[in-house]
């Protein structure tokens, strides 16, 4: 069950103490992101985090956002080799060339994106009718690690050429963005996230 935390807020319990976890769970996780740069940021952070874990990825956020010119995919997606190799040397990031290379590529699906449909916003966005959906749980051991709407994202995210998307990853993306609140009920977040639907 959540621990009580800082007086009589409760938070669900993924978080532990650590207070980069806390701050992110806190501020971050389940807001709704309707900002494409920000959905790119963590479309490349999810990626980046198959096979670690989150908090690895968030103690990492800043070199990646560094490494990645601010999460700008235009500049992303005109990165070449020497680019994927100074990325390589990068100590502060996830050093693996498919991870890497999928990011580049993801950027240029993303600028497809943004033109077929205005914004990659409006895509992604469209898949749920641009409602957050609101789920109600009250344990971790009931949030799912992917659900039938995360694998169809997933399927046409990678028919359109994007990479490390899998529908685990999708799923983890929509929770971190807001288009589920996977906040479990009795965690100061839920109603507060809930409200910003």
């Amino acid at each position: 069950m959540p621990q009580p935390r800082e007086g009589s807020a409760v938070r669900c319990p993924w978080c532990g103490d650590d207070q980069l976890y806390v701050a992110y769970h806190d501020r971050e996780w389940g807001v709704p992101v309707r900002d494409d740069r920000t959905l790119f940021e963590f479309l490349i952070l999810e990626g980046a985090q198959a096979g670690l874990s989150w908090l690895t990825i968030l103690r990492k956020r800043e070199a990646y956002r560094e490494a990645f010119d601010g999460f700008d995919p235009a500049r992303v997606a005109a990165m070449g080799d020497r680019a994927v190799a100074r990325l390589m040397a990068n100590a502060g990031i996830v050093r693996n060339r498919l991870k890497i290379e999928a990011a580049i590529g993801n950027a240029r699906a993303f600028l497809a994106v943004q033109d077929a449909f205005g914004s990659f916003a409006a895509y992604i966005w469209g898949f749920i009718n641009n409602r957050p959906i609101q789920n109600s749980w009250t344990s971790l051991a009931e949030l799912p690690a992917s659900t039938p709407l995360a694998g169809a994202v997933s399927r046409d995210l990678k028919k359109r050429g994007f990479r490390f998307v899998g529908p685990t990853i999708v799923y983890a993306h929509m929770q971190a963005t807001g288009m589920v609140n996977d906040h479990l009920v009795s965690c100061f977040r839920h109603r507060q996230v809930a409200a910003l639907g």
